[in-house]
């Protein structure tokens, strides 16, 4: 029952996955060892999540010469 172990497409893509994992874990209807395939699932997607915003935040701090600032929404558009 096992999806198989391919590379997420995508940061979005591996949180809607790892949203629906959730959702079948949290409803209690699932067997267990799909329940153990679906933890390991989610693992895996977290680590990918994970190392994305990390990548982004390194982005970011080259971006900005070394110094992330706070992000300033106060100002109407």
């Amino acid at each position: 029952m096992a999806k198989s172990a391919k590379a997420p497409a995508s940061f979005e893509s591996s949180l809607a996955q790892l949203e629906d994992i959730i959702q079948a874990m949290e409803s209690g209807d699932m067997p267990l060892d799909a329940a153990l395939a679906s933890y390991k699932q989610g693992i895996e997607l977290m680590k990918f999540c994970q190392a994305k915003l990390a990548d982004a935040e390194q982005q970011l701090r080259v971006l900005e010469n070394g110094e992330l600032t706070p992000l300033d929404i106060s100002h109407e558009q």
